[in-house]
């Protein structure tokens, strides 16, 4: 099964609150939230605050994706304000254990993301660990960029790699109906769309084919 994660980077803030019910009455599984500290990407996005807010607001499974450096010391803030998983860059930081550590001991799923070129590989020693792994298939930082190719034989060596497991690959970066199609047949079975969905005229029509994408491909 296919889950769709509509990312808020795209939404219209004037607009917030009904922008979440208009994906959550279209069917959309996932939020995801893009945090953006200014200095492991160059760009600013949103706070703790942020999600709090809308946890307020929506029942969906909030995915909380660090784009930040030293996010270790980002996650208390995160740990208590409504998510339901974190995604940490492994380019971002040289302690992967202790944040694994603290998110089991807040009863938060884990997820670890790479950028377009990190090796897949430098997950294997956490995959025990955690529940979901994201493919960026741009280059973090800003939305409405063009998928990358090259990313489908790495989202096909992370699904040989955690075959047998309950984790869930999920790819972020230029994801529309299209793209998805050959996400979905290379192993990915959570998709971000941000631009795709919220700069759409009719948001759940694009959520109704993207989870078509997927009953498409198994």
């Amino acid at each position: 099964m296919v889950l769709i994660a509509p990312s808020l980077l795209a939404a219209d803030l004037g607009h917030l609150q009904q922008q979440v019910a208009t994906v959550e009455n279209a069917g959309a599984d996932w939020l995801h939230f893009d945090i953006m500290d200014g200095h492991f990407v160059p760009n600013l996005s949103y706070g703790p605050e942020m999600v709090r807010q809308m946890r307020q607001l929506s029942k969906l499974f909030f995915d909380v994706h660090l784009m930040v450096e030293n996010p270790l010391n980002f996650l208390p803030m995160f740990s208590n304000c409504g998510a339901d998983m974190i995604t940490v860059h492994t380019e971002a930081t040289d302690n992967i254990p202790a944040i694994i550590h603290y998110l089991k001991e807040h009863h938060i799923k884990i997820s670890l993301s790479i950028k377009p070129h990190t090796p897949v590989d430098v997950l294997v020693p956490y995959l025990p660990d955690i529940d979901n792994i994201l493919i960026m298939t741009v280059e973090p930082g800003f939305g409405g960029q063009g998928f990358i190719k090259e990313m489908l034989p790495k989202i096909e060596r992370t699904a040989k790699l955690i075959r047998n497991t309950n984790i869930t690959i999920e790819v972020d970066g230029g994801i529309n109906v299209q793209t998805a199609q050959d996400c979905i047949a290379s192993g990915a079975n959570v998709l971000v769309a941000g631009s795709a969905i919220f700069k759409n005229p009719d948001p759940a029509k694009i959520i109704e084919q993207l989870k078509h994408c997927g009953e498409f491909n198994g």
